[in-house]
């Protein structure tokens, strides 16, 4: 067992465009008035940060720009308070979703009038383009107050896009109550990568067949560093079910980069070695959902593995007393997405090896739409 990683280290996804492998990259605009929390979103979803530390941040001077891969490749462009229609670098065209970011305690006055002036030149261009509202930093308020806040500030949108003209009222406008202090930003992100991934009655429909297969009354399947969920089964997602999820998956992340096995792959064989514990892929450091062989030793091989079998990780923790008769499970599917599930514990200790087959198929149909997602994403550019 080598020396603990630092944390920072693990979240690998989350970097500059690779120079050698140009892609499209699918465009969402972060906008708000200054102090909103713009930049602390990001952060606390892509960098790890700890929402406490989100006071000491500078306020954004200039659009910063920040790449993220998932089932696709997006970017993500963090603007100044002070921008405007006229002074953004690029055409609102070129973005698929506009996320505003409302302080739960402003005024009201300036950010709504900003947001209208979005909305209005955003619909000029694009008509089917997302518009998501952020009401922002609702743990500074009381239930009650948060509850009125939100309530007003969505009448004023829909009252100040009433009078800018009546076609505005049938803009399909999307409020969401938000906090760096809980898992309502994870689930709020999470609801705007959906609509960007056309591939999501795919995944869905396999999460689906993977539910009725294992009689699992729920699954997600995870990206690992951001914790958004970029996919899950048809049953309504409950807050404290996904809640949970979160929770364990924050976990897994803290305590992976603790354990890291002396085994190297051969770097000529283009092969992952198959001793538990090594790295996923070659050459680059272990991710904490990779590092995770210490809680289970299961080799997954998929139909199409080659000789030497790939390594998943996985893990499951029973939720008694809380959920008495549920077991809470992971599975790695790809180097950053796993599938977090429900499962009925006599289900996943007496048929486990059925649980775990289903697994397998479910990870190679995944990697099939990840696969063609990324051929997509370069071919577009080219």
């Amino acid at each position: 067992m080598g020396p603990p990683q630092h944390q920072q280290q693990s979240y690998s996804n989350v970097v500059k465009p690779k120079q050698d492998v140009a892609v499209h990259r699918t465009k969402v605009i972060l906008l708000g008035t200054r102090r909103s929390g713009k930049t602390s979103i990001l952060q606390v979803l892509f960098k790890n940060l700890p929402p406490k530390q989100t006071f000491y941040l500078e306020p954004t001077m200039r659009v910063t720009k920040h790449a993220f891969d998932t089932v696709i490749p997006l970017e993500i462009w963090d603007c100044p308070g002070n921008i405007t229609v006229d002074t953004l670098e690029a055409p609102l065209s070129d973005f698929s979703s506009i996320v505003f970011v409302i302080d739960i305690r402003d005024l009201y006055q300036q950010p709504v009038a900003k947001l209208v002036e979005f909305i209005v030149a955003a619909c000029q261009v694009n008509r089917n383009i997302n518009l998501e509202v952020f009401v922002h930093k609702a743990e500074k308020l009381q239930e009650d107050d948060k509850i009125e806040n939100f309530r007003q500030i969505h009448e004023r949108v829909m009252d100040r896009l009433a009078d800018e003209s009546p076609e505005y009222e049938q803009v399909p406008l999307n409020f969401h109550l938000t906090s760096v202090y809980d898992h309502s930003l994870q689930e709020a992100f999470s609801r705007v990568v959906h609509k960007l991934i056309d591939s999501l009655p795919y995944l869905e429909d396999l999460l689906n067949v993977f539910c009725s297969n294992t009689s699992s009354p729920k699954a997600f399947l995870f990206d690992t560093t951001s914790k958004l969920y970029v996919a899950t089964d048809a049953s309504p997602v409950d807050q404290a079910t996904h809640n949970l999820c979160c929770d364990y998956l924050q976990m897994l992340n803290s305590f992976g980069p603790l354990y890291k096995s002396n085994a190297s792959p051969d770097p000529r064989s283009g092969v992952f070695s198959s001793v538990p514990g090594a790295p996923p892929h070659p050459n680059t450091p272990p991710t904490p959902a990779e590092s995770l062989d210490y809680l289970s030793s299961n080799l997954d091989p998929p139909p199409s593995a080659s000789a030497k079998p790939l390594f998943y990780p996985s893990a499951s923790t029973s939720l008694s007393p809380s959920h008495p008769g549920t077991t809470l499970t992971y599975h790695l599917v790809t180097p950053h997405l796993a599938l977090l599930a429900l499962l009925p514990t006599t289900v996943y200790e007496i048929r486990r090896g059925l649980v775990e087959w289903n697994v397998v198929w479910f990870r190679e149909g995944v990697g099939e739409i990840w696969e063609v997602e990324k051929e997509r994403s370069e071919g577009e550019l080219a």
